[in-house]
């Protein structure tokens, strides 16, 4: 009688542990991001080779002509004190153009001009179109100076990158980030962006060479990539020190037990 209520309280114990492992568990719901609807609810991508501007974009538009006096009060002034937007210009350091919340830009002698909506080279035939009335054979440079994407999820440095080049692809983009975590999923990377007010995806898995050929190989202004936990990662996240210490003094009664059992 008493080896059986020995043997029960050893049970009970081991019962127990296994309840605190239990516990101890998280699923995919407790961790990961955007996973309460299926993705076929949302719109696919459009693809969109050239960079479109938009409102809160700024802009480099450098102006000049075979007569560089001519060019000059079609430019922004260079940098002066108390002035924080700016763009280096080789040794110097250029004013840019906010696009405003209606698409315009306030341009030096020639006044408000409607870039938003607008690629670059749209843009650029645009503004030399009202150039040619003050200047012969102008030559307009446009550069989007503010490229911003978002990384988060399971990479080794989440958060939002400004970056000079307006053309970057989805691995240069990781690298910004410092490419992933051995937590995240190489199979299910998934891209978010802003068309129009309308919320469009893609997802991609870099484990695939085809991820190469992807028509979202390159992004767009202010898309957000978002890396998912792999299971691993989501099995671990309720697992911290005070689950540890319950696990080891749980063991070590067991083990008493076990000896006062025999």
């Amino acid at each position: 009688m008493r080896l059986f209520a020995n043997h029960s309280k050893t049970s009970s114990l081991f019962a127990l542990l296994g309840i605190i492992l239990f516990a101890s568990c998280a699923s995919t719901e407790d961790l990961a991001y955007f996973q309460d609807e299926p993705l076929a609810n949302y719109e696919e991508l459009d693809f969109n080779t050239d960079v479109v501007y938009k409102t809160n974009d700024k802009l480099s538009i450098i102006v000049s002509s075979v007569d560089p006096e001519a060019a000059r009060p079609f430019n922004l002034p260079t940098f002066s004190e108390g002035q924080s937007v700016t763009v280096t210009q080789g040794s110097q350091k250029m004013q840019t153009y906010l696009i405003d919340k209606n698409g315009f830009v306030e341009f030096p002698v020639l006044g408000p001009i409607k870039l938003g909506g607008l690629g670059r080279t749209e843009a650029t035939e645009l503004i030399k179109g009202r150039l040619s009335e003050y200047l012969k054979d102008p030559i307009v440079n446009i550069r989007l100076v503010n490229f911003t994407v978002t990384i988060l999820g399971e990479v080794r440095n989440p958060g939002t990158f400004i970056l000079e080049d307006e053309k970057i692809s989805l691995p240069e983009a990781l690298g910004y980030a410092g490419d992933l975590t051995i937590y995240g999923r190489r199979d299910n990377v998934l891209l978010i962006r802003d068309n129009n007010g309308k919320k469009q995806y893609a997802q991609f898995d870099l484990t695939s060479v085809k991820v190469l050929n992807s028509q979202n190989y390159y992004l767009a202004q202010d898309d957000v990539i978002y890396v998912t936990p792999n299971k691993t990662k989501i099995r671990s996240s309720n697992y911290n020190q005070n689950t540890a210490a319950i696990i080891s003094a749980v063991s070590v009664l067991v083990a008493l037990t076990a000896i006062f059992v025999k």
